[in-house]
C-alpha cells in the first residue's frame, strides 16, 4: 500500500555548492566522547574525522541534498534528522544545533554518524573505529553497521560474535534489516553523483 503523503518544504533549498561545503566541514571535524568504564571511571575516545564521501552519500540518499525538505516520517532537512535524534545529539555533545539550518542539520547528522561509529566500534570491534575495507576479505562490517543504523536505528542493527567450532576463532555476523539502503549508500560513495548535479 503506497502512502499518499508527499514531502513538504520549509522554504527554498540551499544551493548544492553550499550543501557540499557544509557536509565537507561537518565530516572533517574530530569529536571526543567521554564514556563510562566497567569500573565506574570515565575515559575519553577521540574519533578520526568521518569520510566525507560517507556523509555526502547518506545526505544524498536521504534527501538528494535538499536542505528545506520535511519528510512524511518526520525527517528534517539534508540529513533527514528525526526530532528525537536532535535532542539526543544536542545532549550528548552539549550543544544547541538547530536542525532547521543547513549548518546545524549537517552537524547533527555527522554527530549521529560519529556516535554510531563509537557505539559499534566500542561494543563490537574492541575500540577500532576504522571504516575502511578489511585488507583480506574486502568486507566493511563497521561501515555497514553504521550506515544501516543511521537509517534503521541502532536498536535494530546488531553484530553478533560467535565462536567457529572448527577453528575456535571469533566470527562476527551483522544483522542488518535494510541491506538495500546500505548497498545504495556504498554505491553513492563510489559514484559521487553530487559532483555532476546542478
Amino acid at each position: 500500500m503506497q502512502s499518499s503523503c508527499k514531502p513538504s518544504y520549509t522554504g527554498a533549498n540551499e544551493p548544492k555548492s553550499a550543501v557540499n561545503d557544509a557536509l565537507t566541514a561537518a565530516a572533517g571535524k574530530t569529536r571526543t566522547f567521554t564514556l563510562g568504564t566497567p569500573s565506574g571511571g570515565r575515559t575519553a575516545d577521540t574519533l578520526p574525522p568521518l569520510p566525507a564521501a560517507l556523509v555526502k552519500a547518506i545526505a544524498w540518499q536521504e534527501s538528494g541534498w535538499q536542505s528545506a525538505i520535511l519528510a512524511c516520517d518526520g525527517g528534517i532537512g539534508t540529513m533527514q534528522i528525526m526530532p528525537g535524534t536532535v535532542s539526543t545529539m544536542n545532549a550528548k555533545y552539549n550543544n544547541t544545533a538547530d536542525v532547521h539550518t543547513l549548518a546545524g542539520n549537517v552537524q547533527l547528522g555527522a554527530e549521529y554518524l560519529d556516535w554510531l561509529v563509537a557505539y559499534y566500534g566500542d561494543s563490537c570491534f574492541g575500540g577500532d573505529y576504522d571504516l575502511s575495507p578489511d585488507p583480506v576479505s574486502g568486507k566493511t562490517p563497521l561501515l555497514d553497521l553504521v550506515i544501516a543504523a543511521y537509517n534503521a536505528g541502532a536498536g535494530n542493527v546488531h553484530y553478533n560474535l560467535t565462536t567457529d567450532p572448527a577453528t575456535g576463532a571469533q566470527v562476527g555476523q551483522s544483522v542488518i534489516p535494510n541491506p538495500s539502503y546500505v548497498a545504495n549508500v556504498k554505491a553513492l560513495m563510489s559514484k559521487t553523483p553530487w559532483t555532476t548535479a546542478a
